[in-house]
């Protein structure tokens, strides 16, 4: 019987459900990459998430490895190329959290919009401060996405009835907004003229990588508030962190850092995040976007029915 390794933790829905395509399944939660790395080559199938890297060193170990399931979408920790090149299927979930995403990055926005932690963190503390704590609304607003996919279009629908224009740029897509029509198919120079709030819904890969860095900042042409429910590798931190200081960002609303480990921060990272974490300008959370518990569960349906599919069982 083919075995299926699963590294991270699970619903038995994804248990039962490998088990039912004839899978002998292989729980294994807390693995490690060094286990990856020793057994590989034991297993027709496994399930990862973001703790386990699969690139071409493990792959070339994993003889038997027909497929690759992912629960959720992105695959920057899996090597693509090899395993299109060597037969083996990269199976995943991608549309069964971009509601998740897009309500997340939604209540970011309006949270920050309207300084609801800080404010509720004050009262908490007998500070009533009214004045200070004035919030600003987002009607009339231009909000830039950039990445026009699932999680882009998505949060693009959260917006309608807002009253704000929308810029959307996306350089794989043509016509993909076409059935909204506040929302206009633009180039990211409009965007860095006329936004004030900038969203990334974008792939994490070479071309993607620091996307948000110094060079991007300074065409924008006002102050601007970012958000991040993608990847922490879209934005250069320390670029950042001197944009938010210089005023030419207004601020920062980031579900994933560059470094999610903060036990693990060097000298350098420490610093760099400590200011960062100082600043009531930025609101933050540690990467659970796209964690909602509805999600939780139709990550791992979606994802059973696309091995099924892709395995013709």
């Amino acid at each position: 019987m083919d075995k299926v390794l699963i590294t991270d933790k699970s619903n038995a829905l994804l248990q039962d459900g490998l088990r039912d395509l004839g899978f002998e399944v292989v729980n294994m939660p807390d693995v490690d990459q060094a286990y990856v790395e020793a057994n590989i080559q034991e297993y027709e199938g496994i399930i990862v998430r973001s703790k386990i890297t699969l690139f071409e060193t493990t792959l070339k170990k994993a003889s038997k490895l027909k497929f690759i399931g992912r629960p959720g979408s992105g695959l920057d920790l899996i090597d693509i190329e090899y395993c299109e090149s060597n037969g083996i299927l990269v199976c995943r979930s991608a549309t069964s959290n971009s509601n998740a995403v897009a309500e997340h990055a939604m209540a970011m926005l309006l949270a920050w919009m309207n300084n609801i932690v800080r404010s509720n963190n004050e009262v908490k503390q007998k500070i009533w401060r009214r004045e200070a704590n004035r919030g600003e609304e987002i009607v009339g607003k231009t909000i830039g996405i950039v990445g026009f996919g699932n999680t882009g279009s998505r949060f693009a629908k959260k917006l309608q009835g807002f009253d704000v224009q929308v810029l959307a740029y996306d350089k794989y897509k043509k016509e993909y907004a076409r059935h909204l029509d506040y929302v206009k198919e633009t180039d990211l120079k409009e965007i860095c003229q006329k936004a004030d709030i900038l969203s990334f819904h974008l792939p994490l890969n070479q071309e993607t990588k620091y996307y948000l860095n110094t060079g991007l900042i300074e065409q924008f042409q006002r102050p601007f508030l970012v958000i991040n429910t993608s990847r922490g590798g879209i934005i250069n931190t320390a670029n950042l962190l001197e944009g938010l200081r210089d005023g030419k960002i207004a601020g920062a609303c980031l579900d994933v850092l560059e470094n999610e480990e903060p036990l693990t921060f060097n000298d350098l990272e420490a610093n760099m995040y400590a200011q960062l974490f100082e600043m009531d300008t930025v609101l933050l959370s540690p990467h659970v976007a796209g964690w909602s518990a509805k999600s939780k569960i139709q990550m791992e349906s979606f994802l059973l029915s696309n091995i099924a599919d892709a395995l013709e069982l």
